[in-house]
């Protein structure tokens, strides 16, 4: 059997955001028509039609869909954000990435490999390992 948590925004606006705070755990599938913060644990697929922000303390075991999704806690699972994805520096990204614009910040980790294709609809693909970038073969300017 499996579970399915619906939030649903009577008039969702762009400022409006769903929390789910520290200590709270969910189980199943997670829709939202609007933004939502994730401080807590969820075991299950994220879904929203605006932003996810994952917390320093937020844990997503699951697939992840939105518009623009930032992370500063964990994420195991494929992320498909329509836009951009911003990985901060505490940020642990264990899965496939697919996006438009992605950002690393120094210090965070990402294992899997990434997809990102241009407003141009031309598309280049990364295979990730460490985020930090390795200047040994460069030449002194």
């Amino acid at each position: 059997m499996e579970n399915t948590v619906k939030i649903k925004n009577e008039t969702p606006g762009k400022d409006e955001v769903t929390i789910i705070s520290t200590g709270v755990k969910i189980e199943g599938i997670v829709n939202s028509d609007g933004n939502v913060r994730i401080d807590g644990i969820i075991q299950g697929d994220v879904n929203a039609r605006g932003n996810i922000t994952v917390g320093d303390n937020g844990e997503i075991k699951g697939k992840v869909n939105a518009d623009t999704v930032v992370v500063g806690g964990k994420i195991t699972g494929t992320v498909n954000s329509k836009e951009k994805l911003v990985l901060e520096a505490n940020a642990v990204l264990v899965g496939d990435i697919i996006t438009k614009i992605l950002v690393i910040a120094p210090g965070a980790k990402f294992d899997g490999s990434s997809k990102m294709s241009s407003p141009s609809g031309s598309e280049s693909k990364l295979t990730g390992g460490s985020a930090s970038p390795n200047y040994s073969d460069k030449k002194n300017i």
